[in-house]
């Protein structure tokens, strides 16, 4: 059996009852169409993210001058890539960046989104962090659901727990490359929701790591638009 062997500050200590800003739980897609080329593209665009200037400096700008963040791929199963760690220095965000490239593949199978959705909700009621505001955020390239509960059902459950969910919906030419469905659409209808809830939409490709940066500002700004277009600056 092979033994990945990880950076010690992928095993971080539990966070004890600790304030930030925002809590943010970002639920990537490693199902059955994504391969793992894209696997290991959407990992490295958001490291390049999370450790970008504007996204530094958005983080600093917050009451706490901190947030809490966690990576998790979901397909027919949830799992936690990077545990909760709490960014509020250049040091934390390159740390959790650093250890999000280690982890082989997690997730697979096909879409459970509905129960995607509960797990991250479980995974913000289950921590020790205080935070300002809990936001669930998810990406996808389809609005499929497989198997467990309904999409609609549990985005209903996580916003009456006073969780907003965001959605960055991967397209090509504008469609879900997997099935050809308006996934804004989809998305707006069947995802998202709570206060201040927005999408933004990414082509798949070199424009994804720029739709990152711009999602991740505005989750922790607070209060975007509703739709934020792929050629937004």
């Amino acid at each position: 059996m092979r033994h990945w062997l990880l950076p010690l500050a992928f095993l971080a200590t539990p966070l004890h009852a600790q304030e930030v800003d925002l809590e943010l739980v970002l639920l990537a897609d490693a199902s059955g169409s994504i391969d793992q080329a894209e696997i290991d593209f959407q990992r490295q665009g958001y490291a390049q993210a999370i450790t970008h200037p504007d996204v530094l400096y958005a983080i600093s700008s917050t009451l706490t001058g901190s947030i809490a963040v966690t990576y998790v791929e979901w397909a027919a199963n949830q799992a936690v890539v990077v545990d909760w760690t709490v960014i509020a220095n250049p040091q934390d965000a390159e740390a959790f960046a650093a250890n999000l490239l280690v982890p082989p593949r997690l997730a697979s199978g096909r879409n459970a989104i509905g129960a995607a959705l509960l797990e991250g909700k479980r995974l913000i009621e289950e921590n020790s962090i205080t935070g300002l505001r809990r936001v669930i955020d998810f990406s996808g390239d389809s609005a499929n659901n497989w198997s467990g509960p309904s999409i609609v059902e549990a985005r209903d459950q996580v916003v009456a727990a006073g969780i907003t969910i965001n959605a960055l919906p991967i397209l090509r030419d504008g469609v879900s490359e997997v099935s050809g469905e308006n996934l804004i659409e989809l998305y707006t209808d069947r995802v998202i929701g709570g206060p201040g809830a927005f999408i933004v939409a990414a082509e798949s490709g070199a424009s994804f790591t720029a739709a990152v940066r711009r999602k991740l500002i505005l989750e922790i700004a607070g209060s975007p638009p509703a739709v934020i277009p792929t050629s937004a600056p």
